[in-house]
């Protein structure tokens, strides 16, 4: 045997004869991931959200998993484009609204409903949380899915002053998702869809008068700066939220070893949703305060008045039972479920 046969034949056999060599490798290996969202850095949701998180989990990996964040498209695409690239390993994970595909994941308009959601985003992104855990596997399979969660209250922001269902009327309002879209419609006002990166440049042209969107979104995208009138829904439930995903591809998990899979799973589900929850109520507070200093009027809808609104969009509860009875899901089970919860962590 030639020295050079022998010693290949030798170092198989200590390969073969020792395979925790392979797998104490396998296990030291640095993992980078790219986390891809349509926000800008300067908002919130990168900067108190997903950036935090990530050195969380990178630290609690000891430096093994590194998350580089690519706000604002930089990875290319649309916003509504974004859990597909999840799925196709455009990026390793992608924070984004399943409300940007309208219907394609019916379990989550629960939340998206009129008036069932709570005023505060702790309670609905556990709520949500735990209602995705139970309902949400078989319409995410294609990803890994971290967590799925809701914001607080949203508010409406115009150009003129909302106290009633009056003022509404031919309003054009940007919406979120659709059922807020139907909620509006049903209020009154003239519903156009559009994701939040684009509400800028719409309110300064006046293609819309106003938008629905959180407390937590509006310096990040300078509503204050573009109208003068706020109106907040008090209490729970509100007149909508939005929900959200943080979605890995399902390949690039499973190629982790078995401990940093572990991080990421301690760091995902409630724990995520915790961390989103308690950001977008602090923040909210926050920016509420900054509109009020500089003068910007804020209504907070009377208690009758919301009466009113509850009863006008209770139509579009009814049709979105009707539509889920369609696809062979029980739309009414959902929201008694969806309500449950709230009241449990609303009351915690």
């Amino acid at each position: 045997m030639s020295l050079n046969r022998r010693t290949m034949v030798l170092s198989l056999g200590a390969a073969v004869s020792s395979p925790y060599v392979i797998t104490s490798a396998r296990a030291q290996a640095t993992v980078t991931l790219k986390l891809h969202h349509f926000l800008p850095p300067v908002s919130n949701a990168h900067a108190k959200l997903l950036a935090p998180w990530a050195r969380k989990v990178e630290g609690d990996s000891q430096g093994r998993i590194k998350i580089d964040i690519f706000p604002a498209m930089q990875l290319g695409g649309t916003p509504p484009q974004l859990f597909d690239q999840a799925r196709d390993g455009v990026a390793d994970i992608v924070w984004t609204l399943p409300g940007s595909t309208p219907g394609r994941f019916p379990t989550t308009e629960v939340f998206e409903l009129p008036f069932i959601a709570a005023q505060r985003a702790i309670v609905n992104a556990r709520a949500a949380q735990e209602l995705g855990n139970e309902f949400l596997k078989d319409e995410v399979k294609d990803v890994k899915l971290l967590a799925f969660w809701a914001h607080d209250g949203g508010v409406i922001h115009a150009n003129k002053q909302v106290r009633t269902m009056d003022d509404l009327k031919g309003l054009r309002l940007r919406n979120p998702t659709r059922l807020a879209g139907e909620a509006l419609k049903a209020l009154g006002a003239t519903s156009v869809g559009m994701p939040v990166p684009q509400v800028p440049e719409s309110l300064a042209q006046r293609v819309i008068d106003g938008a629905v969107i959180p407390w937590e979104v509006v310096p990040a995208v300078k509503v204050q700066e573009l109208v003068k009138f706020h109106t907040e829904i008090p209490g729970s439930p509100t007149l909508y939220t939005a929900t959200f995903f943080l979605a890995m591809n399902k390949a690039k998990f499973e190629s982790m070893p078995p401990d940093l899979q572990a991080i990421i799973n301690q760091n995902s589900g409630m724990a995520f949703a915790d961390l989103a929850g308690a950001m977008w109520d602090n923040e909210a507070k926050t920016v509420r305060d900054m509109v009020a200093k500089r003068g910007n009027t804020i209504t907070i809808l009377a208690e009758d008045e919301k009466a009113r609104w509850v009863k006008a969009t209770e139509p579009v509860q009814t049709a979105w039972v009707e539509q889920m009875k369609a696809r062979n899901i029980d739309g009414g089970k959902l929201i008694e479920t969806a309500r449950a919860l709230v009241a449990k962590y609303d009351k915690a």
